[in-house]
């Protein structure tokens, strides 16, 4: 039987999947409505820390993709605020980081090539291995680890830069491997993972930055969208657009402090126009979407967005508060017994791990999510 190829496993919405952001229900409906959100985070945590295999890893059941789905599943933990020295699930990061530690292959990937779920999707698990093992790096005090961690950081770093084409994106796997073939989502999730290197204190070239940033302005659409993949020679359409890559390029552009960047403001339009005044809830298949989306609007917070867009009324601003108060009723109904979230295709851990983190962004735990 065909394996499920690891981009129609944890982004099935790049078409156009959307989360309601107008409630449904009359404003004393809803006021009704006591969402206790330390109770789900705790319920959600715990079934993590009881799904964690006894070597360290996370997967999706079978065995299946699991560097995203540990180190997905570690940033959740983080963002509780244990440390690899201490909190609540301070055993459980030491045993994710050490399983990373001996996965790590001598030419800076991150993962295991051999894993046939992840042989042909291997850079998707770099880059969120990257930017987990970054964060634990920046909060590590012992002078021990903090040494070792450095060490395979650096080289998954300089491996992101060997793997990145020409054009400036990656593809599902380097350069070399894959022909030159780039698209938006792994470019993402490089960027992402590179930017939490630097935040860290880990010297990150920035050629490999700047010409990834260029790719993603190149991939935009007259519209403001983000296009999947800009082939040789292509121009970006509009039509192409891809909502949640766009709202992934507008977290990545606020993760490096890029607010008023002509290209992050036309995304924003963009987002705000499919996916935040949108008026369906999709084919359900929305995880990746709101992953990336709750961080953008998190950090536009009630009042940036009209900071940026100063001639918009500010009925019409795209505000945390609104979007927070539907996303959070979201998860609130959707939760399981065991204190999971199942959005299909790659089972719970996934879905579960991108539920704790939008659930967990006002904590302020992890630097890369700061406003």
């Amino acid at each position: 039987m065909l394996l499920v190829r690891l981009r129609y496993a944890i982004l099935p919405a790049l078409a156009v999947c959307v989360l309601h952001v107008v409630p449904t229900q009359p404003a004393q409906a809803q006021d009704k409505k006591k969402i206790n959100v330390d109770d789900m985070v705790d319920k959600g945590l715990d079934f993590l820390k009881r799904s964690q295999n006894p070597d360290g890893h996370w997967d999706a059941g079978g065995g299946t993709y699991p560097t995203v789905m540990t180190a997905l599943a570690g940033m959740a933990l983080l963002m509780e605020g244990s440390t690899l020295r201490e909190g609540k699930y301070s055993d459980n990061l030491v045993k994710a980081v050490d399983w990373f530690l001996t996965r790590s292959q001598s030419n800076g990937l991150l993962g295991n090539p051999q894993n046939p779920t992840e042989s042909s999707r291997y850079i998707y698990g770099h880059g969120f291995g990257l930017m987990f093992l970054s964060c634990v790096y920046g909060e590590e005090e012992d002078d021990k680890r903090r040494k070792k961690l450095e060490a395979i950081i650096k080289k998954a770093v300089e491996f992101s830069g060997k793997a990145q084409t020409k054009q400036g994106g990656w593809g599902y796997v380097s350069a070399a491997d894959g022909g030159g073939f780039d698209e938006g989502s792994t470019t993402i999730t490089q960027l992402q993972g590179l930017r939490a290197a630097r935040n860290a204190g880990i010297v990150v070239p920035k050629s490999i930055i700047d010409n990834s940033t260029e790719y993603l302005r190149k991939c935009t659409t007259p519209r403001g969208g983000v296009i999947y993949n800009l082939g040789q020679g292509q121009i970006a359409t509009s039509g192409q657009e891809r909502p949640p890559i766009t709202a992934a390029a507008v977290a990545c552009a606020f993760s490096s402090g890029q607010y008023d960047d002509k290209y992050a403001k036309m995304w924003i339009k963009f987002c705000k126009e499919s996916i935040y005044g949108a008026g369906g809830r999709g084919s359900g298949h929305d995880e990746y979407q709101s992953y990336y989306f709750a961080q953008a609007v998190f950090v536009l917070g009630d009042d940036r967005y009209g900071k940026l867009f100063p001639e918009e009324k500010k009925e019409n601003w795209m505000m945390w508060s609104k979007y927070r108060e539907v996303i959070f009723e979201h998860y609130r109904t959707t939760q399981a017994s065991d204190g999971s979230w199942n959005g299909g295709y790659t089972g719970s851990i996934l879905s579960t791990a991108f539920a704790l983190t939008i659930l967990q962004l006002e904590k302020g735990m992890v630097p890369l999510y700061h406003r």
